[in-house]
């Protein structure tokens, strides 16, 4: 499955913090139904094994929706579930190395926070790019924020798909418009919400909004 543009529109981060009495899969699931339209598994405190059922569950899970599904990170648990692809950060393994390891005909996305970084990941295969963090963001800790000119720059530069990432929410989206971007990273905005269901469907309908102005 290669990367079209329109499935990064509502592109939903996995994270364990806000499971409560659910399950991971319950959350994707009630995503999905509100209309995410892609899924990168985020897990950097389970152990492989537990990653690795957990990934095949979701896969199958992503198939039905017809959503990509890809891993963040981890390549050898994208490869050995045979993920749609894997995402991988400035600190994680060289964008053209893991081009390598998927094969052309995976997904394969990478963070950048600067116009050389993009740049540089589109030449190395990159199919896609997630930038940010474009708000203020308590998920990721080590995320620099990425002004929004920065951001408008990086959409110029590059003609592979610039998905932002970082702080986004229902309230702030709409600031994002004329940016250039294609769609929009969310964690908490979706999985940290009382209705997981109608928090997606609002928010797609935002972007939607924000990407087309």
């Amino acid at each position: 499955m290669k990367c079209d543009k329109k499935d990064l529109l509502l592109y939903t981060v996995t994270d364990r913090s806000w499971l409560g009495s659910m399950t991971l899969y319950s959350q994707v699931e009630k995503a999905l139904k509100g209309g995410a339209t892609f899924i990168q598994l985020r897990e950097k405190e389970l152990g492989d094994g537990r990653v690795l059922e957990e990934a095949r569950e979701i896969k199958e899970l992503c198939k039905k929706y017809h959503v990509p599904f890809v891993i963040n990170d981890n390549v050898d648990i994208a490869i050995a579930v045979d993920a749609d692809g894997v995402h991988v950060g400035q600190s994680d393994m060289e964008a053209g190395s893991v081009r390598e390891l998927i094969g052309k005909d995976k997904i394969l996305g990478v963070s950048a926070q600067t116009v050389k970084q993009a740049v540089l990941a589109e030449k190395k295969g990159a199919d896609y790019l997630g930038v940010g963090a474009v708000f203020h963001t308590g998920s990721k800790a080590d995320a620099d924020d990425v002004s929004h000119e920065t951001l408008k720059e990086i959409c110029k530069a590059v003609s592979i798909p610039v998905v932002a990432i970082g702080g986004i929410s229902k309230d702030n989206v709409m600031e994002l418009s004329g940016s250039g971007i294609c769609g929009i990273a969310v964690i908490s905005a979706i999985f940290a919400q009382p209705d997981i269901v109608k928090a997606t469907t609002e928010l797609k309908e935002l972007t939607e909004k924000a990407v087309k102005a």
